[in-house]
């Protein structure tokens, strides 16, 4: 995936060239620290500088991108200490979802999140890291919306900005992406049984192994802070 086939339909032109830019940065096409360039970029998605300049702010505001007096944008590279900062709120955040989301969950809901998760292992399948990745975040939007407090999922949703194109690139690790597929399954049934202890449980032990898959990541590719 390229960022071009992101749907536009009902998007300002900023917000369709905010969320291709999101893709390029998550997809790992836009590295870590890259200073972005304006022409190439608007020449890239079809955009003037005007709308462009205002997605670079938008993504400013996410946490994805930094404006720099003098210095124009670059891509957020995170430390170790943000990724492990941000892990432990996040941590603590989705388990206090799950155990919202028990009391709350339908039948319904029970019924879109298995067919989430059986899109999701049909991606994984495949070796279909883009479409994981994207079914992926929806199931743990969703599970947030169950949970129904719209101050924990704001809250949420800013911390995992900051991490999706970190998140993305430490599912390459095959043995560690097959757990995470593992642990989704052990997710959606403890919810389908209203069991809170065992979802908080799995969803603590969830984000564990994936902070330790980004933190690996991190020393992989030698980043900022990953020495």
């Amino acid at each position: 995936m390229d960022g071009s086939n992101i749907p536009i339909a009902r998007l300002t032109l900023p917000e369709a060239a905010a969320e291709r830019l999101r893709t390029l940065i998550i997809e790992g096409a836009l590295a870590p620290g890259a200073k972005l360039n304006e022409r190439e970029l608007s020449e890239q998605l079809g955009v003037s500088r005007t709308p462009l300049r205002e997605a670079f702010r938008m993504l400013a505001g996410d946490g994805l991108l930094v404006q720099l007096p003098n210095r124009g944008t670059q891509v957020v590279a995170m430390s170790r200490e943000d990724v492990q900062h941000a892990f432990e709120v996040m941590g603590a955040l989705e388990a206090f979802a799950g155990e919202l989301a028990v009391s709350r969950v339908t039948d319904g809901d029970i019924a879109d999140l298995r067919a989430l998760q059986a899109e999701m292992e049909a991606a994984h399948s495949r070796h279909d890291l883009p479409a994981y990745y994207q079914i992926n975040r929806v199931i743990h939007d969703r599970l947030n919306a169950i949970a129904a407090n719209p101050v924990l999922t704001h809250t949420y949703r800013t911390l995992n900005t900051r991490l999706h194109a970190l998140r993305f690139r430490s599912n390459l690790n095959i043995a560690k992406w097959n757990q995470a597929v593992a642990e989704h399954r052990d997710m959606i049934a403890a919810l389908a049984a209203r069991d809170g202890p065992a979802l908080r449980d799995v969803l603590i032990k969830h984000l564990r192994a994936k902070q330790q898959a980004v933190l690996e990541t991190m020393n992989n590719e030698k980043m900022p802070g990953g020495n």
